[in-house]
């Protein structure tokens, strides 16, 4: 408040007006002047300078919406605790009360990012046949590369926290988990080992992340054809797929 009311207060309390102010002024043809009229101190509590006071819980959810987004801006090596405070309008001191420094503060959007992803693919998968299945993974992961962007550059780009907090490998592998059990059921009707089924949900996976990872620059075509090119591709390469594969070149290992 003593900010907001700088330009009404003076030196030693004094209303900020000078000893020449209090006496009685005059018009140019000798008359008095009209009274000086002051506007009235704003009340306590009332908004300053259109800042809003924040809840200690709206304020972590300010800090951790514009972390995320200077993040996937500029990557953790190249984003400040300066300027998350600065965007945010608060001192740094409110970034480390509440994160206890930018590291913290990355750690939670990469665990919050990755809960995300891997509710909206394990909910993708309601049932069905297994083609369409398999599409609806491919969906989920288009879907959150699509409403979630800053997330998605977020978990794909390299960083010196991902070791503690999880990286983007270790995402894929937890949506890799999902799927096993969709290839398998299909392993076991066609008569192959579903001990591979963990290895080939890995591989599935991977290809529609590194396809996300490309979609998401260029993005064309539409999202749906995209879905509907990876799962051609994963559903007739299960279809053909050999029970004993072998090497055709000359290295055997």
């Amino acid at each position: 408040m003593r900010r907001a009311l700088k330009h009404d207060v003076g030196v030693n309390g004094s209303n900020g007006d000078s000893a020449a102010d209090h006496r009685t002024s005059r018009t140019e043809d000798g008359g008095p002047a009209p009274a000086r009229t002051r506007s009235p101190a704003p009340a306590r509590g009332a908004k300053t300078r259109g800042r809003v006071r924040m809840t200690g819980k709206q304020r972590r959810e300010q800090l951790l919406e514009i972390g995320r987004s200077v993040f996937a801006e500029r990557g953790y090596d190249g984003t400040s605790v300066e300027e998350i405070a600065e965007r945010a309008g608060v001192s740094k001191p409110v970034v480390y009360e509440h994160f206890g420094g930018k590291e913290g503060l990355y750690a939670v959007v990469v665990d919050r990012e990755m809960q995300l992803l891997l509710d909206m693919v394990t909910g993708a998968l309601t049932g069905g046949h297994s083609r369409e299945l398999l599409e609806q993974a491919a969906f989920a992961l288009m879907d959150y590369i699509d409403t979630s962007t800053d997330g998605f550059k977020i978990l794909v780009r390299d960083s010196p926290v991902a070791q503690s907090t999880g990286s983007f490998a270790s995402l894929i592998g937890d949506i890799a988990v999902q799927v096993e059990d969709i290839l398998g059921l299909e392993f076991k009707s066609r008569g192959f080992d579903a001990r591979l089924a963990p290895m080939y949900s890995q591989m599935l996976v991977g290809m529609v992340a590194l396809t996300g990872q490309w979609w998401l620059e260029v993005r064309k075509p539409q999202k749906a054809e995209v879905a509907a090119h990876l799962v051609n591709l994963a559903w007739h390469g299960l279809e053909g797929l050999e029970r004993h594969p072998k090497l055709v070149g000359d290295r055997k290992g």
